[in-house]
């Protein structure tokens, strides 16, 4: 009961403001996306939930064949039953990584490619937190462990077995628009470093036919921002009156991940309502 009152003073708040309940995912463009990932295998960090799962989802629906990672072997579970559930004839799988521990990680991705030759990886695993102000040293590592220096070393491994075999694929690391303010928080300096590493990578692998992006949203519908299951992605304070939900970042991901996006390289694409390029010093993301 107390859910359903808070959401009816929310609402009652909004409506009063002028501010529409905003719940649009039935209105959202979907894209065709059959076969532009047919033949592909994918590896995506963090896949349990929010913008990973939705990018699970979307690259399945594109033929793509998708391995996601996790630290929970629960979570995983159910989040590949539910995959294969909506995708009967597809193959997904999961496997606990903990990408802040690099000496685990290479052992369960060098046991991955000895059956399969990974040529799309999803580096999206990441954690919030660590005001700058006043936290501690080990949630500070916590934070850039995972979101930055995790990704760095998958990706070598990933990366090298590509440039090894020739297999000319893609790498898309799911940024922020937060490396846009100011960094007060250990999750802001990680993704202006993701940033930065997404351009130095890039640059270093183009050569190999090797094409790296990145991905960057705003504020989005995902449980980190979004508690408890709410419907309602109303944020009158930024210029496109919402969030965006994980489905339309994972669109994107698949155009830049399949033969659409070859040219696109070293970029980094904010999908962020306005929030990012209009008003990112007016809203806490």
């Amino acid at each position: 009961m107390s859910r359903i009152k808070n959401y009816i003073v929310r609402s009652l708040k909004y409506i009063l403001h002028g501010v529409p309940i905003v719940n649009v995912k039935a209105n959202i463009v979907q894209l065709d996306k059959s076969q532009l990932l047919k033949g592909r295998f994918a590896l995506i960090t963090g896949g349990t939930s929010g913008i990973g799962y939705a990018i699970a989802d979307a690259f399945l629906s594109a033929g793509a064949c998708v391995v996601i990672t996790g630290r929970d072997k629960g979570r995983i579970d159910s989040a590949v039953s539910n995959l294969k559930n909506k995708h009967e004839y597809s193959i997904v799988s999961g496997i606990v990584l903990n990408n802040s521990d690099i000496g685990d990680s290479t052992k369960v991705l060098e046991k991955l490619l000895l059956s399969n030759d990974i040529d799309l990886l999803v580096n999206n695993a990441g954690v919030n937190g660590g005001d700058l102000s006043n936290c501690s040293e080990k949630e500070y590592q916590i934070v850039m462990d995972t979101n930055l220096k995790g990704a760095i070393f998958i990706t070598r491994i990933i990366s090298d077995n590509m440039v090894k075999k020739g297999i000319k694929g893609n790498i898309l690391n799911i940024c922020s628009s937060s490396s846009l303010r100011p960094a007060n928080t250990a999750y802001v300096l990680s993704k202006w470093g993701m940033r930065a590493y997404t351009l130095g990578l890039a640059k270093s692998l183009i050569k190999n036919g090797i094409v790296v992006n990145g991905l960057a949203p705003g504020p989005t519908a995902t449980p980190m921002l979004v508690k408890n299951g709410d419907s309602n992605i109303s944020l009158p304070n930024n210029p496109s009156g919402r969030y965006a939900l994980p489905e339309e970042i994972a669109n994107m991901a698949v155009v830049l991940a399949s033969g659409l996006g070859r040219m696109v390289v070293g970029d980094i694409v904010y999908i962020t309502g306005g929030a990012g390029i209009i008003t990112y010093d007016d809203i806490n993301y």
